[in-house]
C-alpha cells in the first residue's frame, strides 16, 4: 500500500470533517452525521460508497460464520480501498478490525470523536478526529456540539450592581456622564 496515498486520503477526509457543525445532538445522532459526512466526502471523490460493508474480520462466536461490518467502504478505480470506523468509545474491537481490514490491503480510518483525550491506534491503522463540546442535556444525557473553530461563546461577564446605588460604581465611582454640568442628564448647549 503507498503510505503517500494513505496520508493524503486520511488528510482529505479530516478536512471534510472538520467543516461539519452541529448543536446539541446525541451520541447515536453525532455518529450518524459522522458517518453521513464519511459517505458524502467519498461520493464527492466519485468513489463506489458503501454503509455498513462486510468486513474481513469474522464475528466472535457463537456467530463466527457471519462476518463483522464497517460503517463505511469506499472503492475507488485506482488506488487501495478504504474503510473506515466511526466511534466515540475506544473500542478494542474496532482496532483490531481496522489491523484485519489494513493486512487485507485497504487503508484503515478510524474516526474518532468526543471532548477528551484519542489514544492513537497502532499502525497502519490511521485516525480523524473531531473533538466536540459536551453538556448535561435537560433529560439528563449528554448533548453534543461541534461549532466552527472561530464561533466562541460569549465572554464572561463580570456581575455589577445595576440598582440606582450602585450605578455610579460602572462610570468610575461618579454618578455623572462626562460634560454634564448638572449630573443628571446629557449637556444642554
Amino acid at each position: 500500500m503507498d503510505v503517500a496515498d494513505g496520508e493524503q486520503v486520511v488528510a482529505s477526509l479530516a478536512g471534510w470533517i472538520g467543516e461539519l457543525t452541529f448543536v446539541d445532538q446525541d451520541a447515536d445522532e453525532v455518529t450518524a452525521l459522522l458517518v453521513e459526512a464519511a459517505v458524502a466526502w467519498g461520493t464527492g471523490q466519485g468513489w463506489r460508497v458503501y454503509r455498513r460493508a462486510p468486513s474481513v474480520m469474522a464475528l466472535p462466536p457463537p456467530y463466527e460464520h457471519r462476518r463483522s461490518c464497517v460503517d463505511v467502504a469506499c472503492a475507488r478505480p485506482a488506488g487501495a480501498p478504504i474503510v473506515i470506523e466511526v466511534d466515540h468509545a475506544d473500542r478494542r474491537r474496532s482496532v483490531d478490525k481496522l489491523v484485519a481490514e489494513a493486512e487485507a490491503g485497504r487503508i484503515a480510518i478510524w474516526v474518532r470523536w468526543g471532548s477528551g483525550r484519542f489514544e492513537p491506534p497502532p499502525l497502519p491503522v490511521r485516525m480523524v478526529t473531531c473533538r466536540v463540546t459536551s453538556r448535561r442535556g435537560l433529560g439528563g444525557g449528554r448533548l453534543h456540539s461541534l461549532l466552527p473553530a472561530n464561533d466562541r461563546p460569549a465572554p464572561m461577564h463580570t456581575v455589577v450592581d445595576v440598582s440606582p446605588d450602585g450605578q455610579g460604581d460602572l462610570f468610575g465611582g461618579s454618578s455623572h456622564r462626562p460634560g454634564d454640568s448638572r449630573g443628571d442628564g446629557p449637556e444642554q448647549g
